[in-house]
């Protein structure tokens, strides 16, 4: 398609194409813009979020005036409301000004076609293709089970909310790109809605009157992610130490973690890192081992950590920690905040707690420029200068917008999405002001718009730990689709899944599927779930840990490859993970796989994400491909690929770079037919 963006004016008539199809059209017949009023409800709990709207007011708007200066288009409506268009060689800003204070429900309708495809949206764990659905952008968190109609999510809502929808995400984003070649972005952190169910429009609805909305376009999905992520920002370069071998997730104090390690390695398993979430402590509570949130080393668990750390790095083993923006009430930091006036407080000045299961916390107010110093340096101070390289920077959609006063005088209600990225930009300056880049890196699981320049890689969050389709093992293979197609390129997920409830219980299977995928991503790290005593544990179980050193060594033996992808994530927004239509746009088969991607651009991966399947149902576009596990060379169309335990259906193609790398791989770990 010829990405030509033109106007058609006439009268009350506004027009504006891409190439030979309307994506924009204002008539009184269809107008493309609504305003209105409404009173939202929003009930939080343990960051669970029941959001309602009653609307008391939409109404379309009707054009009375049009002018044009050179590329500038102002519209003028019945409404005291301006829209201005500025058109450039490959973008279109929609600007809005007025007296518009009375408005505060907003609706932007954009032409469409029953054949066009959306994706993004953040991290949408259920549907890639976006179409058909409407994803209300609201950072929170994801839910247990994510599926109305199954048991784990009615025990999950009946004993707190919990329960989760198709659409509850921790990193939603409030835009999305279009198989017409074009991405929109909405320039607003308020409550909104991308509406993809009508099949001749889209609409995206604010809970405000945005700013503007950036709508820019490319003749093909690789160039338009590159000015995606030129605009949002792209993910700082991670250390390369992370891709020599695991990141082994443990937790007990020393004298449990370092027996496990040392059996672990000495079965054969590269460690890159491990990884102690419980550093500061630990707490037990009804839903499982938690953290004691006071960012400083618990001396009982890990007495002189400095030393255990510099001991680890002798031995080419790095050490991860824990954190998050919240601090408990019982803890050393919570006092010296509190007495510094760092918290975010009620209207009327008074202590404002948020429940996260059983303990309270304070939330620090990364509104003030103060708290967000003081917090970067407690990072600093506690973390880094420990030799600790990197965390999990945990949290951040948990800022409640009930009766809360912000410094900024913001409303919560327009700082709610933006706090992830406000929590990312703390840890980015914590690492950059002591230049530590080359050594250091952290992960979030909460996302807003902004956030992938701060933050270098995204992890998945607490999946359950079962093969549901919405919220196991699958989610992870779309999420990071979807990520990726929202500009955020570099994303993992804990080994094995993480959430235990209501029986669900882990199982060897399910680790041993999780591994093997992981092998072919961006990050191994496992995690012992909430609920480790009766969780299925790999290093419990030789034959595990024998197949998790095979997949680590494959993963540590594809680093060239992987360390490119990284790169060009930085330089270009590329994801790692890719749909297949990144690199095979004219095959229209392509453009709905969710659960197969390209490692990159020269390698394919169907990871087995259903339980007691030893083949694997997958398309090979058109190109040369060989299986890497044979070196047999495989026909483009619909296969069927075996799939045992430890050798998940990977293809790369035959005219890749790398393709002696592949081929190496594949006789030393290979052995297996299509």
């Amino acid at each position: 398609m010829n990405h030509v963006i033109k106007t058609h004016i006439d009268k009350n008539l506004f027009q504006l194409y891409l190439g030979d199809q309307i994506l924009l059209e204002h008539t009184p017949q269809n107008p493309m813009l609504y305003i209105g009023q409404g009173k939202e409800s929003l009930e939080m709990y343990r960051g669970n979020f029941k959001i309602s709207d009653y609307l008391e007011e939409r109404q379309p708007l009707t054009i009375i005036d049009i002018t044009q200066e050179s590329s500038i288009y102002t519209l003028r409506f019945d409404q005291p409301i301006i829209l201005t268009i500025t058109l450039e060689e490959t973008s279109m800003i929609l600007a809005f000004s007025g007296d518009v204070s009375q408005f505060n429900r907003f609706w932007l309708r954009l032409r469409a076609d029953a054949e066009e495809k959306c994706y993004g949206g953040g991290e949408q764990m259920s549907y890639f293709n976006l179409r058909g659905r409407h994803f209300p952008i609201w950072t929170s968190e994801p839910g247990v089970g994510r599926d109305k109609k199954s048991h784990i999510t009615w025990q999950a809502d009946v004993m707190g909310m919990a329960g989760g929808d198709y659409y509850n995400s921790n990193f939603p984003q409030p835009s999305f790109i279009s198989t017409k070649r074009y991405y929109l972005h909405i320039n607003s952190t308020a409550y909104s809605d991308l509406d993809f169910r009508n099949q001749d429009f889209h609409e995206v609805h604010v809970w405000e009157i945005p700013t503007h909305i950036r709508i820019e376009v490319a003749d093909d999905y690789l160039t338009l992610l590159e000015r995606l992520t030129a605009y949002l920002g792209r993910q700082p370069l991670m250390p390369t130490w992370v891709h020599d071998g695991l990141i082994l997730g443990l937790q007990g104090g020393s004298e449990r973690v370092l027996p496990i390690m040392q059996r672990v390695l000495d079965l054969g398993v590269p460690i890159a890192a491990i990884w102690c979430q419980d550093w500061s402590g630990k707490r037990v509570t009804s839903f499982g081992k938690r953290i004691h949130w006071d960012w400083i080393a618990n001396e009982a668990m890990y007495p002189d950590l400095k030393e255990l750390v510099r001991r680890l790095n002798e031995q080419g083993i790095r050490f991860m920690n824990y954190l998050n923006p919240y601090l408990v009430k019982d803890g050393k930091l919570y006092q010296e905040a509190k007495e510094l006036g760092y918290f975010a407080t009620k209207h009327d000045g008074g202590e404002y707690l948020v429940d996260f299961g059983e303990f309270d916390c304070g939330v620090i107010d990364f509104t003030n420029p103060k708290a967000h110093q003081w917090f970067k340096e407690v990072i600093q101070k506690y973390t880094i200068d420990l030799g600790i390289s990197g965390w999990m920077a945990d949290f951040g959609e948990y800022l409640p917008v009930d009766d809360i006063k912000l410094h900024n005088g913001n409303s919560a209600m327009i700082e709610h999405n933006h706090w992830p990225t406000l929590w990312a930009k703390c840890n980015f300056d914590a690492v950059s002001e002591r230049n530590k880049w080359d050594e250091i890196f952290y992960f979030m699981r909460a996302g807003g718009s902004g956030v992938q320049g701060y933050c270098p890689m995204l992890w998945a969050g607490d999946q359950s730990v079962d093969f549901s389709l919405h919220d196991g093992i699958a989610t992870v293979i779309t999420g990071a689709l979807s990520a990726g197609m929202s500009g955020f390129g570099i994303s993992h997920s804990d080994i094995g899944g993480y959430t235990s409830l209501f029986e669900n219980i882990r199982t060897k299977e399910l680790y041993l599927r999780w591994v093997e995928m992981s092998a072919f991503s961006a990050l191994m790290r496992t995690h012992e779930g909430n609920r480790p005593d009766t969780n299925f544990q790999f290093y419990d179980d030789e034959e595990s840990i024998l197949i998790t050193a095979r997949m680590v060594k494959i993963y540590r033996d594809l680093k060239p490859y992987i360390r490119q992808l990284i790169e060009d994530n930085s330089t270009k927004g590329l994801p790692v993970q890719r749909p297949l239509f990144l690199h095979y746009a004219h095959d229209a088969n392509t453009y709905d796989l969710q659960y197969q991607y390209l490692l990159g651009s020269d390698m394919i991966v169907a990871p087995v994400y259903l339980s007691q399947h030893y083949r694997v149902d997958l398309y090979l576009p058109e190109d040369e491909w060989i299986h890497l596990w044979s070196g047999t060379e495989m026909t483009t169309g619909y296969i069927s690929c075996q799939a045992p335990i430890g050798y998940p259906a990977v293809f790369y193609r035959k005219a890749s770079p790398l393709a002696s790398l592949f081929a190496n791989i594949g006789k030393e770990y290979g052995g297996i037919a299509p």
